[in-house]
């Protein structure tokens, strides 16, 4: 392998291009493509940039050669590509060459800069938490310096919320008045790094398919569009003033489905990110279309197997222990039940196409653990104490019973992925008692329990005593996990996994889990596998583990946590979700696979805080179990309603938590976690369900929301309006979070209203907390 210069991709891109004697574009690529699936681009750092081959190019023996345009410094060591140096552009490209053909992937340069935290005053340690650092105060000591402590963080634009940890004590930033509340009764300091004047930069909109045309809100100083992984030469990508044609290359006929990607930038920075979808060589324009591998146009359901359906009730295996609270043992719901509702199509209706499972693996038949009030011990009715790693629950169903849900499923054109547990095992596993020393200490050098040290012993911290964290950070013990998880795709067809835990398991797991997905069952079958992990955590943590060498996504809280007090608390301007958001694309992309909540498992439920049954500042597990929590105040599902609609009309998957699509209400675990109710919805049960399918069919039988441009082109305190676009195709999405009904200017007219609002050319008029999906197709 060797490094060749910048000025040589240019030469070499040029050749692969010709035209036939139609003129019609055609670009050489691989038989056997480098690259698997859509690359990542690459976020360089300030300095020196290091980059693991393998997580693009599955087999690296390939390259013969890798170049860059941006000017910087390419050494190899071992495995990796250090690249050195600041690239002029924002936007440049990295080429690896096989054959006299090149794939490519997109560098993007640092926008961090340094920035300094002083504390000046009486103290003998200063520390500092926020969101740039998971809250963790051990991340960051302040120096003493003189009469001050100080000490510098490199941080990306945006705004972060912060305290100093002062002699232990939390307090807000003495030399920061810009505070804002967060939503638990007290009040963050926060900083706010400026990010690129939206207004001067060359945002792309699709204008028309044939020829495929999109237009810059400014003019760019250059556009870079890729076919899949090819970067398209100049004559491909015409740029005529404000407007980019783009020739689809003839190649594409040959796919069933690929993709072009498109960025451009100017000197104030980086445009928004478009993704057009191609159907053999023409742009995509009928969802119909759309099958179960099309990634973005997921919708997912995420339901408990206990909690959801009992459809087979000679598995119901309750523990009988007396110190086993109902509320924390088996309910009976299983598999059989699960495929019950694919086949009475409730899963069809709602309109949902990924049903994503609690994790169905083997869990011990005695209780663990203990909570004090009221006094209980739990059983494994949730799945997440796996004494197995491959056989299915006996009380959730059999083997046969979990192939025939994942027929069932695919024959409705429906994923199913699973909840699988890597980071930890039961200690009856057998993985455990056979090879103790693959656990991590149980005791921190200190003497101390490494129990539930999320932050500062992350990687290594056990969930509880009885529950050993595996020490992933060593190949031996990578190696059986790795399969363990692919023994599931590759035994049962399953289309990927929810990953618990992510952020507490070293990144060699998944890269070697990724690398295996690809070599055993993407290479053979072209099937991908789909990979969305659980990381609480700040934007920068969770983005770490997502690349085309690791997962796809994560769950996306951050923005869950701002939409929960934005919808609910009527004091909570749109500005703290619309911030929220706009960090969140920042970092993901415009077309993100990030997952999009309306509850989850370890959260209460949004209408319980939406209906003041649940305080932010209060402990919602210990409500959950010393209070009988209902719906008191039935504006609460309007506002669960405006919710939903937002996470259907933004990027990313949107995913239901099974009983938000009627208003199931709760504390925190184990309230959030009730049976499932199929009949003996309440009027307004009804009419929230009714919501949710309506919203949930938009999203998925419209492209504007499954591929559309984002804009957010209004926002006031209790008002927002959002636009997709897609073509001739656009989506307005409008809301109102205040007591009074509301007009709206929506520059507009000729769309079609689907809830509350009655459009007047281009005004929307909303009644109190409601919101509406304006549909047009000009």
């Amino acid at each position: 392998m060797r490094l060749k210069s910048a000025g040589n991709l240019l030469i070499i891109s040029l050749l692969l291009f010709s035209c036939n004697n139609n003129g019609t574009e055609r670009l050489d690529v691989h038989t056997d493509p480098l690259i698997l699936g859509k690359a990542t681009p690459i976020q360089l750092n300030q300095d020196s940039t290091a980059i693991i081959i393998a997580d693009f190019v599955l087999e690296p023996s390939r390259i013969d050669s890798i170049s860059n345009t941006g000017g910087l410094t390419q050494t190899l060591s071992d495995d990796k590509l250090i690249l050195t140096g600041q690239q002029k552009n924002p936007l440049s490209v990295l080429t690896f060459w096989s054959s006299g053909l090149g794939e490519s992937v997109m560098l993007v340069k640092s926008s961090k800069s340094t920035i300094g935290f002083t504390y000046t005053g009486l103290a003998n340690e200063v520390k500092i938490k926020g969101e740039f650092n998971a809250w963790n105060a051990n991340s960051n000591t302040l120096h003493k310096d003189s009469d001050s402590f100080r000490t510098q963080i490199t941080l990306a634009p945006g705004n972060y919320q912060y305290l100093m940890v002062v002699d232990g004590k939390e307090m807000r930033d003495p030399t920061n008045p810009d505070s804002v509340d967060n939503g638990m009764g007290g009040w963050n300091s926060i900083l706010r790094i400026p990010r690129a004047d939206e207004s001067k930069l060359p945002l792309i909109k699709t204008i028309s398919k044939d020829p495929l045309t999109l237009q810059t809100t400014n003019p760019a100083k250059a556009v870079i569009a890729f076919w899949n992984n090819y970067l398209l030469p100049e004559e491909m990508v015409q740029l005529n003033g404000n407007e980019i044609k783009v020739s689809i290359p003839v190649s594409a006929k040959a796919e069933k489905r690929s993709h072009i990607r498109v960025w451009a930038f100017n000197d104030e920075g980086i445009s928004n990110d478009v993704l057009i979808p191609l159907n053999s060589n023409e742009v995509l324009d009928d969802v119909s279309l759309l099958t179960r591998e099309d990634r973005e146009a997921m919708v997912m359901y995420f339901l408990m197997v206990d909690r959801f359906k009992n459809g087979n009730s000679a598995n119901d295996k309750p523990l009988k222990d007396p110190m086993v609270n109902p509320k924390v043992n088996f309910f009976g719901g299983d598999l059989s039940g699960v495929t019950q509702e694919i086949q009475s199509n409730y899963f069809q209706s709602l309109g949902v196409n990924t049903i994503w499972l609690s994790p169905i693996t083997q869990n011990p038949e005695t209780a663990y653990g203990k909570y004090p009030n009221p006094p209980t011990t739990f059983s494994g009715y949730h799945g997440y104490w796996p004494i197995s790693s491959s056989k299915v629950d006996h009380r959730f169903g059999t083997s046969d019973e979990m192939h025939e849900l994942i027929k069932e499923a695919h024959k409705e054109n429906m994923n199913v992925i699973l909840d699988y547990v890597a980071n930890h095992v039961h200690e009856l596993h057998p993985l455990y008692k056979e090879h103790k020393d693959w656990a991590t200490d149980l005791y921190l050098p200190d003497g101390t329990l490494n129990t539930e040290r999320w932050d500062d012993h992350r990687l290594t911290t056990w969930f509880d005593t009885f529950m050993p964290t595996l020490d992933l950070s060593r190949m031996e013990v990578v190696d059986p996990m790795t399969d363990s998880a692919l023994f599931w795709v590759e035994n049962y067809g399953i289309d990927g996994y929810r990953h618990d835990a992510t952020k507490h398991i070293p990144e060699i797991f998944w890269r070697t889990l990724t690398k295996k997905a690809k070599e055993r069952i993407t290479k053979n079958t072209g099937q991908s596998v789909f990979q969305i992990g659980e990381t609480y955590g700040s934007r920068e943590l969770i983005n770490s583990y997502i690349s085309t060498g690791m997962l796809d996504a994560q769950f996306d809280f951050n923005v869950y946590d701002d939409a929960v007090a934005t919808f609910a608390r009527n004091e909570v301007p749109f500005s703290r979700l619309t911030g929220s958001l706009k960090e969140s694309i920042a970092y993901y992309g415009d077309h993100n696979l990030m997952g999009y909540i309306t509850g989850n498992q370890d959260r209460a439920r949004f209408i319980s805080y939406a209906d003041g049954s649940l305080r932010f500042d209060e402990d919602t597990k210990l409500a959950g179990w010393t209070r009988d929590i209902e719906v008191r105040d039935t504006i609460a599902y309007q506002k669960l309603s405006s919710l939903t609609a937002f996470m259907m009309t933004i990027p990313g998957i949107p995913t239901i938590y099974y009983g938000d699509e009627y208003g199931s209400p709760g504390g925190n675990d184990p309230d959030n976690r009730r049976m499932m109710r199929f009949t003996g919805l309440n009027k307004y049960e009804e009419a929230t369900k009714a919501r949710a399918e309506k919203l949930i069919h938009l999203r998925t039988q419209n492209l504007a929301l499954i591929y559309g441009d984002f804009e957010i082109i209004e926002e006031t305190a209790n008002t927002l309006i959002l636009k997709r676009s897609y073509f001739n195709n656009s989506v307005i999405a409008v809301f109102n979070k205040s007591d009074a009904s509301v007009s709206l200017n929506i520059g507009l007219s000729g769309g079609s209203p689907n809830f509350y609002g009655l459009v007047d050319n281009n005004l929307v008029s909303l009644p109190p907390y409601s919101f509406d999906v304006i549909t047009f197709n000009n």
